[in-house]
């Protein structure tokens, strides 16, 4: 099993297929796209890499993400991809703690050299190019070298979590895993044909990056904006020029599009010439965002639950469910992530590992061929991630009786009040439904009488009188008094990390500092 023969097979079957474009432009035929790869994995395994070393990806979006990454799995080697937003330092961090001996980078994000590494290439230099260039012919060139076998359970992908509570946790992604993501999506998530487009607006380093392997296995095409981001008003018309895109984005790149689409005036048939399907995930989407990004754009979206450690796999919420609005209980199935993936059980169970019944709360406990293989070099951590083949996600949530799960929050953001739990997430829900709200974030704060409080962070249009007394009317009339806000903070805007997640950790360290520097 390798993913390096996903390209292989199509390079065969199709080597004149357009696969790869920078903007507008064809970067790649399938053909070119596997000779580059299987001549820079020649030359990895010529310089001295052998299966199972890392090779670091630090780079912006870029066409050659994709030329690199298989040609990585081509050599058997193992790729650590990073967010080309980290500090150098916390670069230089996961280089030594994955041990990696190469790294791929783009002078925009790696200005000088990293330390630790063996060697550092430069992806727009002329290195670069040699590297990557067949020595023959494309078609001679992939035969020059057949992709090294690899075990399922070997490792092909080295990610690193987010770490907003502390060093980052390296998840060990195994071809196995991997493989399973990618036969999932076609099952769970969306079909795909050879004339589909995946466009790579949100980063390559994390779930838009992985999803380039389902659009392989369908032979479809790959496009990097030539901006290398998130520009709405580009990818809309890449989707024009190219046919209807698929993406995957965070939530906050999906209210970046929707608002584009509203504020240009686009009816859901404007946006449908310019994205086919636009999947979600990794931070949560509020009931009164989706609503509005169905009205806008149409019946375009699906909504995915996972986590690194079980990597674009939990469950799935799809196009149909989202816009079967005359199901007795569409509120709520839109509220949720949707049911179980289709390779994965998944449980609901309490602080033992016992099963709650249907409608408890507790934590989420997946279990299945995409869970990861464990933490690298973290044995403790992987005891405590993994019991008996469950993966303990620390996401906290319930079942309904036909098996929609719909999270509540993750369990270290439960506020206690008063001996009463309270889910921020249901506050936050109830405050973005108030008029001239855009963003919320919802935190607990020590109160020596009721243990915690709950503090709304809220971001307001420029133009409205959004106030405490109006928010907390609004509170009163829409869930229990006890769940209101204490306080209500209002910010120009929340702190969030590399991708798109708000960092509540940061909110709360604000009011630990406030709460200090008032008693001192």
């Amino acid at each position: 099993m390798s993913l390096a023969h996903l390209l292989l097979r199509h390079a065969q079957l199709t080597p004149d297929r357009a696969a790869i474009f920078s903007g507008t432009e064809l970067y790649a035929t399938y053909g070119h796209w596997a000779a580059r790869s299987a001549a820079l994995a020649q030359r990895l395994q010529t310089a001295g890499l052998v299966p199972g070393d890392r090779v670091v990806l630090f780079m912006r979006n870029h066409p050659r993400y994709l030329e690199i990454l298989w040609a990585a799995w081509w050599a058997g080697l193992v790729v650590v991809p990073v967010n080309a937003k980290l500090h150098v330092r916390e670069v230089e961090w996961i280089i030594d703690n994955a041990q990696a001996r190469w790294a791929f980078v783009t002078q925009d994000v790696a200005p000088g050299p990293l330390a630790g590494l063996e060697h550092q290439i430069d992806v727009e230099t002329s290195v670069a190019d040699s590297l990557l260039a067949p020595s023959v012919s494309a078609n001679a060139g992939i035969a020059a070298m057949a992709p090294v076998l690899r075990q399922a359970d070997d490792l092909a992908w080295l990610f690193y979590t987010s770490g907003t509570t502390g060093r980052p946790k390296g998840v060990m992604l195994t071809q196995r895993n991997l493989m399973t993501m990618g036969l999932t999506y076609f099952v769970d998530v969306d079909t795909v044909w050879p004339t589909d487009a995946i466009v790579y607006g949100a980063p390559m380093s994390h779930g838009a990056g992985i999803y380039a392997i389902p659009h392989l296995m369908a032979g479809a095409r790959h496009v990097v904006p030539a901006s290398g981001g998130v520009d709405p008003a580009e990818l809309f018309a890449l989707g024009r020029a190219l046919g209807p895109l698929s993406t995957f984005a965070a939530p906050t790149i999906v209210k970046r599009l929707v608002d584009h689409a509203e504020a240009t005036g686009l009816h859901p048939e404007d946006a449908a010439q310019s994205f086919k399907t636009i999947v979600y995930g990794g931070a949560p989407m509020y009931g009164a965002d989706i609503a509005r990004a169905l009205r806008v754009m149409g019946p375009r979206f699906v909504q995915i639950y996972g986590q690194g450690e079980t990597p674009m796999v939990g469950t799935a919420l799809s196009r149909a469910q989202l816009s079967d609005t005359g199901h007795p209980r569409y509120r709520e199935r839109s509220a949720s992530v949707g049911v179980a993936q289709t390779p994965v059980h998944l449980r609901v169970a309490d602080t033992n590992g016992v099963d709650l019944p249907v409608g408890d709360i507790g934590e989420v406990l997946i279990k299945g061929d995409s869970v990861m293989a464990g933490y690298w070099r973290n044995p403790d951590a992987t005891a405590a991630a993994i019991r008996d083949g469950w993966l303990f996600t620390g996401d906290v949530g319930c079942l309904d009786a036909d098996g929609f799960l719909t999270l509540k929050d993750r369990s270290k953001d439960l506020i206690i009040s008063g001996g009463s739990n309270i889910y921020p997430r249901e506050v936050e829900e109830v405050l973005l439904t108030a008029s001239g709200v855009i963003e919320v974030a919802v935190v607990g704060a020590p109160d020596p009488e009721w243990g915690e409080v709950v503090v709304a962070f809220v971001v307001a249009q420029a133009d409205s009188n959004v106030n405490a007394e109006s928010l907390d009317q609004h509170c009163l009339e829409h869930i229990a008094r006890f769940k209101r806000p204490k306080h209500y903070v209002l910010v120009d805007s929340l702190p969030k990390n590399n991708y798109g997640k708000v960092l509540k950790t940061e909110l709360r360290n604000r009011l630990a500092e406030n709460q200090n520097a008032s008693t001192a």
